[in-house]
């Protein structure tokens, strides 16, 4: 089949670090990429909270497009699309007109968690365990502290969806993202009465749910103009980012996909709606119809590795620390940097790395950043045992993508631990973007696209890992007990 080279994809997406946005042939290749940090301002009315202002963020998008088509002349953007951070929402008036932006990083309702008396009930319908990192709570937290915000608050989107009514004019909840809010029922796929009333929030606030892949509505002209996009481009239900970056690897049922970006969820793709009777597992509605997404996830991984190789590669690029890595004494430094496993509550809240006294001269810089990549490989096999205690796994395989799975000897890392094969795509540094290219070929009747895999790495043998693991779990142990009342 002929590569369609005239015709692009304008996908926008909002991480909690960065905003991208991405112009994407159907076929998957990402023809150019650009990027900004989210801007945060911290309210103080809470303890731990963070907002944004949504029309800086669209402000960021139009700048980022400009530039992203200005690098690709004749090429003709036939739809636009958004994915978003999960949990993250904009609230609006009656008029459509954005109020705040919370991140999946607020928690501003935290003080109000009590207010749940039922959590297993509220499990049961939603698949997770209510905490204030999801929308209910935040919603709540307005309307607790903020009245000159709730007395104008009409409705809320997750981000996502804000984004594509901006271009569209169409209110709407995606499935997935609505999987977040806590007031939506994740097996019957719907808004529910019930955990709105134990919220004491109105259904009135909750959009029209739309599936993601299908067309929302051609792009509104002035933000045509704007965006210098064809008039005649439409606007598709989009997603959040980990479902999309899941459909990037085109898994088939029961799959297991590891996306390693900020954090690192640990998923399966399933049949039916399932739960955790220990309630470790989080369950949401995938990107592709009829199916659902069993998750454990790792917590903060991929944030730790970037924030650290600032410190000791600043100036490198990840083939010198590859290089590095390959020479380092594996024994001389472990790590334990604030990862979550699902059978846990709470994240480490605090972390370090521990090395022999007095300092030896063996170990270096690289020695950190194994030990940082070993914590999130260890994370990531506690988390896909739980997983497997919940679900099973027989495939010989795991799928990877994200960023962080650009180390090789994370991937390594990760196949000896599991004992299973990791198979990566070509598209897996930007595999929320081509999701959504992949959702925009759906929603047009265009023809699938696979992409090709790129690297089956194959476990190590496992006794050369054995004592290492004990070893880390031991200092996580340590940690854990140090700063338990911390």
């Amino acid at each position: 089949m002929e590569k369609d080279t005239k015709t692009g994809y304008l996908i926008m997406d909002i991480g909690t670090g960065n905003v991208r946005v991405a112009l994407v042939r159907p076929d998957g290749a990402v023809l150019d990429v650009k990027r900004e940090n989210v801007l945060y301002e911290k309210d103080t009315g809470y303890p731990e909270s963070i907002y944004f202002d949504p029309e800086q963020l669209w402000e960021q998008i139009i700048r980022l497009s400009g530039k992203v088509l200005k690098n690709s002349p004749g090429v003709t953007v036939r739809a636009l699309t958004a994915t978003s951070q999960r949990e993250g929402i904009v609230l609006l008036d009656s008029r459509g007109n954005p109020l705040i932006g919370l991140p999946n990083i607020d928690h501003r309702g935290r003080e109000w968690e009590s207010l749940i008396t039922d959590p297993d009930s509220v499990y049961q319908l939603t698949g997770r365990y209510p905490s204030s990192l999801f929308s209910a709570f935040k919603l709540v937290g307005i309307r607790q502290r903020r009245p000159e915000l709730w007395t104008r608050f009409s409705y809320f989107m997750s981000i996502s969806d804000w984004i594509e009514f901006r271009l569209s004019g169409v209110p709407h909840y995606e499935p997935a993202q609505a999987s977040e809010t806590l007031l939506y029922d994740v097996e019957k796929g719907r808004w529910s009465d019930r955990l709105c009333d134990l919220f004491q929030l109105s259904t009135a606030i909750l959009p029209e749910l739309r599936a993601s892949g299908t067309v929302l509505g051609g792009i509104l002209p002035d933000r045509a103009r704007e965006l210098g996009v064809s008039g005649e481009a439409v606007v598709i239900v989009g997603g959040a980012d980990t479902q999309l970056a899941v459909r990037s690897t085109q898994p088939s049922l029961d799959d297991v996909i590891i996306v390693s970006g900020t954090t690192t969820p640990i998923v399966k793709v399933t049949g039916n709606y399932l739960t955790d009777p220990a309630q470790r597992t989080w369950t949401n509605r995938h990107a592709t119809a009829g199916s659902f997404i069993l998750e454990a996830n790792a917590g903060v991984t991929g944030l730790n590795y970037q924030r650290l190789k600032e410190i000791f590669y600043p100036n490198e690029g990840y083939d010198v620390i590859e290089a590095e890595l390959a020479e380092t004494d594996h024994s001389q430094c472990v790590a334990s940097l604030g990862s979550l496993i699902a059978s846990e509550k709470a994240p480490l809240t605090r972390g370090g790395f521990i090395f022999d006294a007095p300092v030896s001269h063996r170990l270096t810089r690289s020695s950190f950043v194994f030990a940082t990549l070993w914590d999130i490989a260890c994370s990531i096999r506690e988390n896909y045992s739980i997983l497997c205690e919940v679900s099973g796994h027989d495939q010989d395989h795991v799928w990877a993508c994200g960023g962080g799975v650009q180390s090789r000897t994370l991937r390594q890392f990760i196949a000896s631990l599991l004992n299973k094969k990791i198979q990566i795509r070509n598209s897996y540094r930007q595999s929320s973007v081509v999701g959504g290219a992949f959702i925009c070929n759906e929603a047009l009747g265009e023809a699938e696209h696979l992409p090709e895999t790129t690297e089956i790495v194959e476990p190590a043998a496992q006794s050369a890992y054995a004592a290492l693991y004990e070893r880390w779990k031991k200092t996580r142990d340590a940690f854990k007990q140090t700063y338990r009342d911390a």
